[in-house]
Protein backbone atom coordinates (compact mmCIF):
# COMPACT_ATOMS: atom_id res chain seq x y z
CA UNK A 1 0.00 0.00 0.00
CA UNK A 2 1.00 3.83 -0.63
CA UNK A 3 1.30 6.18 2.16
CA UNK A 4 0.61 9.95 1.13
CA UNK A 5 2.10 11.74 4.10
CA UNK A 6 1.19 15.33 3.63
CA UNK A 7 2.04 18.40 5.86
CA UNK A 8 -0.32 20.96 7.14
CA UNK A 9 -0.24 24.11 5.31
CA UNK A 10 1.17 27.26 7.06
CA UNK A 11 -0.31 28.45 10.42
CA UNK A 12 -0.95 31.37 11.92
CA UNK A 13 1.07 32.91 14.84
CA UNK A 14 -0.18 32.07 18.03
CA UNK A 15 0.94 32.40 21.31
CA UNK A 16 -1.54 32.24 24.28
CA UNK A 17 -0.83 33.98 27.99
CA UNK A 18 -2.94 31.77 29.62
CA UNK A 19 -1.38 28.19 29.75
CA UNK A 20 -3.93 27.29 26.82
CA UNK A 21 -2.36 24.81 23.72
CA UNK A 22 -1.40 27.44 21.18
CA UNK A 23 -3.01 25.15 18.48
CA UNK A 24 -3.37 27.37 15.54
CA UNK A 25 -5.51 27.81 12.58
CA UNK A 26 -4.10 28.05 9.01
CA UNK A 27 -2.77 31.83 7.92
CA UNK A 28 -4.42 32.99 4.74
CA UNK A 29 -1.62 31.58 2.34
CA UNK A 30 -2.27 28.44 4.49
CA UNK A 31 -5.74 27.72 3.09
CA UNK A 32 -4.35 28.36 -0.53
CA UNK A 33 -1.89 26.15 0.22
CA UNK A 34 -4.08 23.62 1.03
CA UNK A 35 -6.92 23.96 -1.78
CA UNK A 36 -3.97 23.93 -4.39
CA UNK A 37 -2.40 20.69 -2.79
CA UNK A 38 -6.57 18.85 -2.63
CA UNK A 39 -6.61 20.04 -6.71
CA UNK A 40 -3.50 18.33 -7.34
CA UNK A 41 -3.76 15.06 -5.16
CA UNK A 42 -7.75 14.66 -7.05
CA UNK A 43 -6.17 13.62 -9.57
CA UNK A 44 -4.84 10.26 -8.00
CA UNK A 45 -7.16 7.68 -6.61
CA UNK A 46 -6.98 7.69 -2.32
CA UNK A 47 -9.06 5.44 -0.76
CA UNK A 48 -8.97 7.13 2.93
CA UNK A 49 -7.85 9.81 4.62
CA UNK A 50 -6.50 9.91 8.12
CA UNK A 51 -5.35 13.50 9.64
CA UNK A 52 -3.99 14.88 13.02
CA UNK A 53 -7.04 16.07 15.59
CA UNK A 54 -4.28 19.46 15.46
CA UNK A 55 -6.62 21.83 14.08
CA UNK A 56 -4.07 23.38 11.11
CA UNK A 57 -3.79 19.59 9.93
CA UNK A 58 -7.88 19.57 10.17
CA UNK A 59 -8.07 22.43 8.09
CA UNK A 60 -5.35 20.88 5.66
CA UNK A 61 -7.94 18.09 5.33
CA UNK A 62 -11.02 19.62 4.92
CA UNK A 63 -10.51 20.77 1.08
CA UNK A 64 -9.05 17.19 0.55
CA UNK A 65 -12.26 15.63 1.67
CA UNK A 66 -14.32 17.81 -0.59
CA UNK A 67 -12.65 16.94 -3.57
CA UNK A 68 -12.58 13.48 -2.78
CA UNK A 69 -15.89 12.95 -1.14
CA UNK A 70 -14.38 11.35 1.57
CA UNK A 71 -14.27 11.81 5.61
CA UNK A 72 -10.99 11.73 7.23
CA UNK A 73 -10.19 9.84 10.36
CA UNK A 74 -8.86 11.49 13.45
CA UNK A 75 -5.71 9.76 15.34
CA UNK A 76 -4.11 11.24 18.36
CA UNK A 77 -0.91 9.63 17.08
CA UNK A 78 -0.86 12.04 14.32
CA UNK A 79 -0.39 15.07 16.84
CA UNK A 80 2.60 16.37 17.06
CA UNK A 81 5.05 16.70 19.53
CA UNK A 82 4.47 20.47 20.09
CA UNK A 83 0.69 19.57 20.46
CA UNK A 84 0.61 21.41 24.24
CA UNK A 85 2.72 24.30 24.04
CA UNK A 86 1.68 27.92 24.75
CA UNK A 87 3.36 28.88 21.36
CA UNK A 88 3.52 28.32 17.92
CA UNK A 89 6.21 30.25 15.59
CA UNK A 90 6.28 30.10 12.45
CA UNK A 91 9.58 28.56 10.81
CA UNK A 92 9.97 31.53 8.80
CA UNK A 93 9.16 34.25 11.68
CA UNK A 94 11.55 32.18 13.89
CA UNK A 95 14.21 32.32 12.09
CA UNK A 96 13.85 36.22 11.42
CA UNK A 97 12.81 37.19 14.80
CA UNK A 98 14.82 34.56 17.16
CA UNK A 99 17.75 32.93 14.94
CA UNK A 100 18.98 31.17 18.07
CA UNK A 101 15.93 29.25 18.81
CA UNK A 102 15.98 28.81 15.31
CA UNK A 103 19.16 27.06 15.05
CA UNK A 104 17.95 24.77 18.21
CA UNK A 105 14.83 23.53 16.23
CA UNK A 106 16.88 23.32 12.98
CA UNK A 107 19.29 21.11 14.80
CA UNK A 108 17.10 19.14 16.36
CA UNK A 109 18.35 19.99 19.84
CA UNK A 110 14.58 21.39 20.89
CA UNK A 111 13.87 17.63 21.29
CA UNK A 112 15.56 17.80 25.04
CA UNK A 113 12.62 20.06 25.87
CA UNK A 114 9.93 17.65 24.93
CA UNK A 115 8.44 15.52 28.02
CA UNK A 116 9.48 11.42 26.58
CA UNK A 117 10.21 12.32 23.04
CA UNK A 118 10.99 8.65 22.41
CA UNK A 119 7.65 7.90 23.70
CA UNK A 120 6.13 10.28 21.25
CA UNK A 121 8.19 8.75 17.83
CA UNK A 122 7.08 5.26 18.92
CA UNK A 123 2.96 6.99 19.50
CA UNK A 124 3.33 8.01 15.70
CA UNK A 125 4.98 5.03 14.50
CA UNK A 126 2.40 2.59 16.08
CA UNK A 127 -0.24 4.83 14.54
CA UNK A 128 1.33 4.31 11.13
CA UNK A 129 1.47 1.03 11.38
CA UNK A 130 -1.52 0.57 12.28
CA UNK A 131 -3.30 2.39 9.38
CA UNK A 132 -1.00 0.55 7.10
CA UNK A 133 -2.17 -3.17 8.55
CA UNK A 134 -6.05 -1.37 7.93
CA UNK A 135 -5.84 -0.61 4.35
CA UNK A 136 -3.78 -3.48 2.43
CA UNK A 137 -3.19 -2.48 -0.89
CA UNK A 138 -4.76 0.89 -0.72
CA UNK A 139 -3.44 4.35 -1.13
CA UNK A 140 -3.83 6.35 1.80
CA UNK A 141 -3.45 10.14 2.47
CA UNK A 142 -1.87 11.19 6.30
CA UNK A 143 -2.39 15.07 7.06
CA UNK A 144 -0.48 15.66 9.66
CA UNK A 145 2.69 17.70 10.99
CA UNK A 146 6.81 18.06 9.70
CA UNK A 147 7.78 16.34 13.02
CA UNK A 148 5.33 13.46 12.74
CA UNK A 149 6.69 12.80 8.63
CA UNK A 150 10.32 12.95 9.79
CA UNK A 151 9.67 10.72 12.68
CA UNK A 152 8.36 7.66 10.42
CA UNK A 153 10.41 7.88 7.63
CA UNK A 154 13.42 7.98 10.02
CA UNK A 155 11.66 4.38 11.33
CA UNK A 156 11.83 3.85 7.20
CA UNK A 157 15.41 4.39 7.27
CA UNK A 158 16.51 3.50 10.85
CA UNK A 159 18.11 6.80 11.59
CA UNK A 160 18.07 7.06 15.54
CA UNK A 161 15.67 8.50 17.31
CA UNK A 162 17.29 11.20 19.08
CA UNK A 163 18.60 12.35 15.40
CA UNK A 164 15.32 12.10 12.79
CA UNK A 165 14.53 15.29 11.67
CA UNK A 166 16.50 15.25 8.89
CA UNK A 167 14.35 16.29 6.31
CA UNK A 168 12.90 20.15 5.65
CA UNK A 169 9.21 19.26 4.22
CA UNK A 170 7.68 21.87 3.49
CA UNK A 171 3.55 23.50 4.19
CA UNK A 172 1.45 21.47 2.10
CA UNK A 173 4.24 19.00 0.82
CA UNK A 174 3.74 14.99 -0.17
CA UNK A 175 6.25 12.65 1.13
CA UNK A 176 5.55 9.48 0.12
CA UNK A 177 6.11 5.28 1.35
CA UNK A 178 5.25 2.16 -0.02
CA UNK A 179 4.62 -0.11 2.82
CA UNK A 180 3.93 -4.23 2.02
CA UNK A 181 2.10 -6.55 4.35
CA UNK A 182 5.61 -8.32 5.16
CA UNK A 183 7.23 -4.95 6.56
CA UNK A 184 9.18 -3.82 4.30
CA UNK A 185 9.15 0.02 3.81
CA UNK A 186 10.44 2.29 0.94
CA UNK A 187 10.55 5.79 0.89
CA UNK A 188 9.58 6.84 -2.47
CA UNK A 189 9.21 10.73 -2.30
CA UNK A 190 10.11 13.19 0.07
CA UNK A 191 8.62 17.16 0.17
CA UNK A 192 6.60 16.77 -3.37
CA UNK A 193 5.84 20.45 -4.02
CA UNK A 194 4.00 20.10 -7.82
CA UNK A 195 0.87 22.16 -6.86
CA UNK A 196 3.05 25.07 -6.18
CA UNK A 197 4.83 25.18 -10.00
CA UNK A 198 4.01 28.03 -11.32
CA UNK A 199 2.61 29.40 -8.50
CA UNK A 200 5.23 31.20 -6.42
CA UNK A 201 3.25 32.49 -3.86
CA UNK A 202 2.19 28.89 -2.32
CA UNK A 203 6.27 28.86 -1.48
CA UNK A 204 6.84 32.34 0.20
CA UNK A 205 8.61 32.81 3.13
CA UNK A 206 9.25 35.84 5.64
Amino acid sequence: MELIFVRHGRPQHVETDDGTPANPPLSEIGHIQAQAMADWLSEEHIDAIYSSPMQRARETAAPLERVLGLQAEIREGLSEMDRDSTAYVPTEVLRATDRDAWLKMASGDFMKDVADPHGWVRGVVTTVEQIVVDHPGQRVAVVCHGGVVNAYIAQCLDFSIDDFMRFDVDYTSVSRVMASSRGHRSVIAINERTHFRGRPELAVRD
